[in-house]
């Protein structure tokens, strides 16, 4: 009986770990999306803008 209660023990403490673990991960790699996201949309936003360039010129020559 003692033995089968070091063992229970034990494996919910390895369940606890590898849950802490792939906490960590997911936390990690939402952040990592989160940075990628926003450098996308900068992006985005800068291509917009560069593209607006030549009917800024037309519009000025006009």
């Amino acid at each position: 009986e003692h033995t089968i209660n070091n063992l229970t023990v034990a494996s919910e403490n390895l369940t606890a770990a590898e849950s802490r673990i792939r906490d960590t991960d997911m936390a990690k790699e939402m952040m990592n999306f989160t940075k990628l996201n926003i450098m996308l949309q900068a992006g985005n936003a800068m291509l917009a803008q560069a593209n607006q360039i030549p009917q800024n010129i037309l519009t000025l020559l006009r």
